[in-house]
């Protein structure tokens, strides 16, 4: 196996923006979130259909056991994340979007007790098995788009993976989440990722991170040196640029090659994973543990910002109390970073399967002004696209005219956002303009 760090610093650095990284929880050790009293779990937690509850008010449940099963093959189930009783089968606000969807709210019993796991050895696991394992364990990707994981490891016949991209840039300002689970549990990373390279019958793979983490680098290197990985395995300090992270911006930057308008890593022979992604398949393939917990990063105006270990459906407002509470300037809270984030409507939003990070700031309400057509948006776009165009077709209403300027490429970073002069919330722009265009194919 040949181990090396591969700087790509040398390379076109692709477009995008540097915003000050803020990374206040950096040094800060991964602890353990206290159990919520009752925890709230809305069943639309990925991409796909919702999951369908199999519980019903006053059901004991145990930690893992299944709540809501999937509704199709792009779906995943929902496990309790505490030990109590089903309280009730509510109407609850999605914190991704805002809309009312299903969801199972338990009280707890203070037991924490769980059900009963099913180690294995994952080498001895057919390919099949693994993924079962995976799809019963609910697993998602965690770096914020929460695609269901054992979907992307079955991809179609004429998809073959050539090489797996292990993406630890995390490169929105103030998460240091997955930079923390790089230091503290690489074992882990590294287990997960020759499961996948087994499962996919995979020889190579790079293990992505931005050259502003250097121990992790350091780290991930030595500890790729140590292991058995059943291939060629690159760590690749890649440049600490916004949005580095975005899987088609990796797979340019790392394979030299750019993903199909419309398409998907896969084909071009690739296959993007977050690191808290790799870290529970190998808990779900190697413990048979479900999905019921992740690292966050609490952060921004707390007093102590921290990377805690959170059972999902606990109240984001118990986190910011172990942080320091809510000072009297706060008035904003998000979950994810500020570039992609996403504001909640309360306090007492819960944390899912997506919630890398809760971010506690002060809005910033700024006057939208004309488009002076100065051009930063394009500057700034590591799509290659005109952004100032979406704006002015939607403003005008001329929705078909979108497609000339390759929307659906747009990866909603918000690069262009924070360089436009003019205020422009172009990003809500083309979420409207998408919306409108997708309505028209459907007529």
């Amino acid at each position: 196996m040949n181990t090396r760090v591969v700087e790509l610093l040398g390379l076109k650095s692709p477009a995008g923006v540097h915003p000050p990284s803020q990374k206040l929880a950096a040094t800060t050790r991964i602890e353990f979130a206290p159990l919520p009293d009752s925890a709230i779990l809305p069943l639309q937690q990925h991409i796909g259909a919702p999951a369908k509850a199999v519980v019903k008010k006053g059901d004991k449940v145990k930690v893992g056991q299944v709540i809501a099963e999937a509704s199709g093959f792009v779906s995943a189930p929902i496990h309790a994340t505490i030990s109590g009783i089903v309280k009730q089968l509510a109407t609850v606000a999605s914190p991704v979007t805002g809309h009312p969807v299903s969801g199972v709210i338990i009280e707890s019993d203070g037991k924490d007790e769980w059900i009963e796991l099913t180690p294995a050895d994952p080498e001895a696991l057919s390919k099949e098995e693994v993924l079962t394992r995976v799809k019963d364990a609910g697993i998602v990707g965690m770096g914020g788009a929460t695609f269901p994981t054992h979907v992307k490891l079955s991809p179609p016949p004429e998809k073959s993976i050539k090489s797996i991209i292990v993406n630890g840039a995390e490169c929105e300002p103030y998460i240091t989440a997955d930079d923390r689970l790089m230091l503290e549990e690489t074992d882990r990373i590294l287990r997960g990722l020759k499961t996948m390279m087994q499962v996919l019958s995979v020889k190579r793979a790079y293990i992505a991170i931005e050259e502003n983490k250097p121990q992790a680098i350091a780290r991930m290197r030595q500890a790729v040196t140590e292991s058995s990985l059943p291939g060629e395995v690159e760590v690749v300090a890649v440049p600490a640029k916004y949005p580095m992270g975005a899987e088609k911006t990796l797979v340019k930057a790392i394979l030299g090659v750019e993903v199909p308008e419309g398409g998907l890593p896969m084909d071009v022979g690739a296959l993007v994973q977050n690191v808290a992604t790799l870290a529970a398949v190998y808990d779900a393939v190697a413990l048979g543990k479900p999905l019921v917990e992740r690292v966050v990063t609490v952060t921004g105006l707390v007093s102590e910002p921290k990377n805690l270990l959170v059972r999902f459906g606990t109240a984001a407002l118990q986190l910011i109390e172990l942080c320091g509470g809510i000072p009297p300037e706060a008035d904003e809270m998000i979950f994810g970073g500020p570039m992609m984030g996403i504001a909640q409507v309360s306090y007492d939003a819960p944390i899912i399967k997506g919630t890398n990070c809760v971010l506690v700031k002060q809005s910033d309400i700024r006057v939208e002004h004309s488009c002076i057509r100065c051009g930063r948006c394009i500057e700034s776009c590591p799509m290659d696209l005109m952004p100032l165009m979406y704006v002015n077709y939607v403003k005008r209403g001329a929705y078909e005219s979108l497609s000339d300027y390759h929307i659906t490429n747009c990866v909603e970073c918000g690069a262009c956002v924070y360089n436009c002069p003019a205020n422009i919330p172009i990003v809500s722009y083309i979420k409207i303009g998408k919306t409108e265009l997708q309505k028209q194919g459907e007529k």
